[in-house]
C-alpha cells in the first residue's frame, strides 16, 4: 500500500472511531452547549467535521499518488 493511501485511510478513520469508540466517555447531558445535550453537539459536530476530514484524506490521496504515476487502476 502506498504512502498517501495509507496516510488518507489513517485520516479516514479518525471520525468513525470518534462516533463509535468515544461516545461512552461523552455520554453526558450536560453541559449543554447552543441548546443541546453534549452527546447529541458532540454527534452532530463530527457529522459537520467528518467531510473536511474526508476532503482532506481525499487532497493526500492526490498528493501523494497522483494518476501519471503509471499504475493502471
Amino acid at each position: 500500500m502506498r504512502k498517501g493511501t495509507r496516510l488518507a485511510l489513517l485520516l479516514a478513520t479518525v471520525p468513525f472511531l470518534t462516533l463509535v469508540f468515544a461516545l461512552p466517555f461523552v455520554n453526558r447531558l450536560e453541559p449543554f452547549i447552543l441548546g443541546l445535550p453534549f452527546l447529541l453537539f458532540w454527534i452532530l459536530a463530527w457529522v459537520a467535521i467528518t467531510p473536511l476530514i474526508l476532503w482532506g484524506a481525499y487532497l493526500l490521496e492526490r498528493r501523494y499518488n497522483s494518476p501519471d504515476d503509471g499504475e493502471d487502476r
